[in-house]
């Protein structure tokens, strides 16, 4: 079983199809409520509900998932029915599977209800029709790519140590992403020294996008979020509420780092945790809807 547990909740769709083939007789029976077992239409309608609730318990590496909605429609021809499932969901992975199963749970308990009036039946064509949902529809691609700097900003005691392993990770991360970075620094805990540093990055605009490392908790020396606070030409908090909303998802500590965003000179700065965990939670949380923002911001450069 795949984990998901670093996914974010997103909008899942899915629709899938599939089809029935029987006589003619049978089809009329079916949409005149003619079947001796009962409404065929209804019965299998719950019966594909049902089923798309229970894939995970079918299928051995589906996850369990809280179900939105299942919707189960039918077309005719006269000599077939294709049911239509439909399903949304709110939640860290897609919900194909549970359209397909709700499908051939319809269908099933379709070809249950018929098969004393045609033992010819045939059930096919089931396919996926269509999906929405999660990282593929939230890419976004750049040409040229997003030009990046990263800033790691810690003491000399832990220089070395934790500054360069969540350094590492958010590098790491930005490897698959349409980003090139362009520079990379490493700065004392010093407010002057950091504030001259995004000055000096902003006002060039040689890069598009900041990530600062460390220096984000509540002591004095965490100087971070105070600079990028004074020298912003305005914030954007809800990146900031992206990255606490996924850290206290996962641990309560994620409510003492002060994550900040804001924009200078059309260049956007992220400040990130300088602990490993808490940089590679922030990076997960951020992307890939981060750099939708450059859709806006390089329209004003």
């Amino acid at each position: 079983m795949i984990n998901i547990s670093h996914k974010r909740n997103s909008l899942r769709y899915a629709k899938a199809s599939g089809t029935l083939f029987t006589t003619e007789d049978v089809i009329s029976k079916i949409r005149n409520g003619e079947i001796p077992k009962g409404d065929l239409l209804e019965i299998a309608r719950a019966a594909g509900i049902q089923a798309a609730k229970k894939t995970s318990e079918w299928i051995v590496f589906c996850h369990s998932m809280p179900i939105d909605w299942v919707g189960i429609s039918y077309e005719f021809t006269d000599e077939s029915m294709t049911v239509i499932a439909e399903v949304e969901a709110v939640w860290k992975t897609g919900v194909e599977m549970e359209a397909v199963t709700a499908v051939m749970g319809t269908l099933m308990n379709a070809y249950d209800m018929l098969k004393p009036l045609d033992a010819q039946i045939k059930i096919g064509e089931i396919t996926l029709v269509e999906k929405r949902g999660g990282k593929s529809d939230m890419r976004d691609t750049f040409d040229p790519p997003v030009k990046t700097s990263l800033i790691s900003v810690d003491s000399d005691k832990k220089k070395g140590r934790q500054a360069d392993r969540s350094a590492s990770v958010i590098l790491d991360s930005l490897r698959s992403k349409p980003v090139e970075v362009v520079s990379e620094h490493q700065l004392k805990e010093e407010e002057g020294q950091v504030r001259k540093m995004l000055v000096d990055l902003t006002d060039s605009r040689e890069c598009e996008l900041i990530f600062l490392c460390g220096s984000t908790g509540p002591a004095p020396k965490d100087v971070v979020p105070k600079v990028i606070r004074e020298i912003s030409d305005r914030e954007v908090p809800g990146i900031a509420h992206a990255m606490h909303q996924y850290g206290l998802e996962r641990t309560p500590f994620a409510m003492i780092s002060d994550q900040v965003a804001g924009i200078r000179n059309g260049v956007l700065m992220v400040a990130l945790p300088g602990s490993e965990r808490g940089a590679r939670e922030s990076m997960d949380a951020l992307f890939p809807g981060l750099l939708h923002i450059f859709k806006t911001l390089r329209r004003t450069r």
